[in-house]
């Protein structure tokens, strides 16, 4: 029972974005999973599971075995010292950066894959990331200004 309780645990981590052990209590009830506060604080010390800075800003709960995936908190710093202006057209966000940054901070957001994302195409100072619609590009372009420190 506790093997097959640690995999749903590992599974609900990697398909939501779970940030408190209530939460993960409740998706495992609903799971069929009989549990207590108690028995799944234990299995996250077990699992060694950590709270990580997820790409929307917010931490929630990652596997500690996992390689260095998540890089959010360099992505963010990296397009806070590079970016210095960003905008959008219909589905395609663009960024300016500073001359010779543009493929760093491309490549730092392209690790973070976000779904909405459809994919990413960089120059030496712009680079342009396309959305699935251009609501997405607009709410994406909004949060991306909003990273930039001072310009």
């Amino acid at each position: 029972m506790k093997t097959r309780r640690h995999t749903k645990i590992l599974e609900l981590i990697g398909d939501h974005q779970i940030d408190t052990q209530e939460e993960l209590l409740r998706r495992l009830k609903e799971a069929g999973f009989d549990v207590t506060q108690a028995t799944v604080s234990r299995d996250i010390k077990e699992l060694r599971l950590v709270k990580i800075l997820s790409a929307d800003g917010k931490y929630r709960y990652a596997n500690s075995q996992e390689p260095a995936r998540d890089i959010s908190g360099k992505f963010y710093s990296l397009f806070a010292d590079s970016a210095i202006e960003v905008d959008c057209a219909m589905n395609i966000v663009v960024v300016k950066c500073l001359t010779g940054m543009a493929n760093a901070v491309c490549a730092a957001m392209d690790s973070l894959r976000w779904e909405k994302v459809v994919g990413t195409i960089s120059g030496d100072d712009t680079f342009l990331i396309l959305c699935k619609t251009p609501e997405i590009a607009s709410l994406l372009a909004e949060d991306l200004r909003k990273l930039i420190v001072g310009r």
